[in-house]
């Protein structure tokens, strides 16, 4: 996709939803970090029915520990691969109290030392907790970037890599909602919705649907 194109391709996504934000349900930096460890595999409407209670209860790390690992896994066990998400959403926070003083670290590198935080859960953290114009690149992104042509690339690294070179800078604090809002509701895996897409005509896709 041209310079020119990709810029068009951002106006109008900006145009549709100037203030993009999360699907997931959260009160500060903890808490969102939490909910996004727990959208591993699942998806957000599923983690926000099972936080609602929890999030209630629970907006710390401190209260995390005290709440327990069998607890937290009472209130989520709706979400797949909850004993796993628990153990990790435990750790997490004793090492946020040991280490970081109870606050989420404002550090790529110091998140990622967190259990159960890559790369993807760390970029989405600063970029909707601290603002930071970070990709986290997650199905939904990479389908869109190598469906429209937008930045092809064979994993999500290389996604993220080209996103971050060829998106204008005006646009890098929200492109990753446009991009993940987009795939989850216009731009499906099975069933792309191309005649409700902005970007329809700048495209690359060739099997259209009508």
């Amino acid at each position: 996709m041209t310079p020119a194109k990709t810029t068009q391709f951002f106006t109008r996504l900006r145009a549709a939803n100037p203030h993009p934000k999360s699907d997931l349900d959260y009160t500060n930096p903890y808490t969102l970090l939490v909910a996004v460890v727990l959208s591993a595999q699942t998806t957000d409407a599923g983690v926000n029915k099972a936080t609602r209670a929890l999030f209630a209860k629970v907006d710390t790390p401190q209260q995390m520990l005290v709440l327990g690992e069998e607890a937290l896994k009472e209130h989520i066990k709706t979400i797949g691969l909850f004993n796993t998400k628990a153990k990790n959403v435990i750790a997490l926070s004793r090492q946020l109290v040991e280490q970081h003083n109870g606050q989420v670290p404002r550090s790529r590198d110091a998140l990622q030392q967190l259990p159960g935080v890559g790369r993807k859960t760390a970029n989405v953290v600063l970029n909707v907790a601290f603002g930071e114009p970070t990709l986290a690149v997650d199905t939904h992104v990479f389908r869109v970037a190598n469906r429209t042509g937008l930045a092809p690339g064979k994993d999500v690294d290389a996604v993220e890599e080209k996103l971050l070179k060829v998106i204008p800078a005006e646009f890098l604090q929200h492109a990753h909602h446009w991009l993940i809002l987009h795939g989850r509701y216009v731009c499906k895996a099975r069933a792309p919705d191309c005649a409700a897409c902005v970007v329809r005509d700048l495209c690359a896709f060739k099997d259209k649907t009508a």
